[in-house]
């Protein structure tokens, strides 16, 4: 007989940033108290759930949204490297890879090839880590349910991963709002498909809705 596992990537909530800086992988930024409340609701939509093993990014805002999921089911964040967000040359500005950029020559040399893309941490790179830490935390959790709470570029990457998809894409399609859950689904060790679901969808305003916001 077969082991199923489950393994939900959750996108952390909304990120106090009133300077509109792409963060990136800079300390210092911390939810908001929405999305403080983003995370609240995820955890409380969860606390049925059979989730054994309990991973996060080591950035505030990922280790802050896995706090009430810890809280509740009473597990320990462990911390991994490897579901930080993407690196990205432009970390810092408040000018993101988009019209204004290409705008900018002193920005072009960043912006040679999007399909890597030329401007940060190429996805391929990204896939890879991804998945080594979604199979450790599948692993961990075998017959039972692992949460990781990560990045909304590197959640959206592994997603395309196990869908056999095109890395290069525009950032504002990305099915991966605020808090989302990305639920993959296994049989042993064989990935038998993926649900995506917002139990904290409510909250999201439609000003955010479909936003491309660098480090999320």
């Amino acid at each position: 007989m077969s082991t199923r596992t489950i393994v939900h990537l959750m996108r952390h909530g909304e990120v106090h940033n009133p300077g509109g800086v792409l963060y990136g992988r800079l300390a210092g930024y911390n939810l908001s108290d929405l999305g403080n409340q983003m995370a609240a609701t995820v955890a409380e939509s969860l606390k049925t759930n059979d989730i054994t093993h309990l991973v996060a990014s080591p950035l505030e805002r990922a280790q802050q949204t896995a706090r009430p999921v810890a809280d509740i089911l009473k597990l320990d964040i462990q911390t991994d490297e490897r579901v930080i967000e993407a690196g990205n040359k432009f970390e810092g500005r408040t000018v993101g890879v988009g019209p204004k950029a290409f705008l900018n020559p002193r920005f072009w040399p960043w912006l040679w090839n999007p399909f890597r893309p030329s401007w940060g941490e190429a996805y391929a790179h990204i896939a890879a880590r991804m998945l080594l830490a979604i199979d450790d935390a599948r692993e961990a959790a075998r017959g039972h349910e692992a949460l990781i709470v990560s990045h909304q570029l590197p959640v959206w990457i592994a997603r395309k991963s196990y869908e056999k998809g095109r890395f290069a894409h525009d950032p504002r399609n990305r099915q991966c709002s605020l808090a989302s859950l990305t639920t993959l689904t296994f049989e042993d060790d064989a990935f038998k498909g993926l649900v995506y679901s917002e139990p904290a969808g409510h909250l999201i305003p439609d000003v955010l809705r479909g936003k491309f916001v660098g480090g999320a």
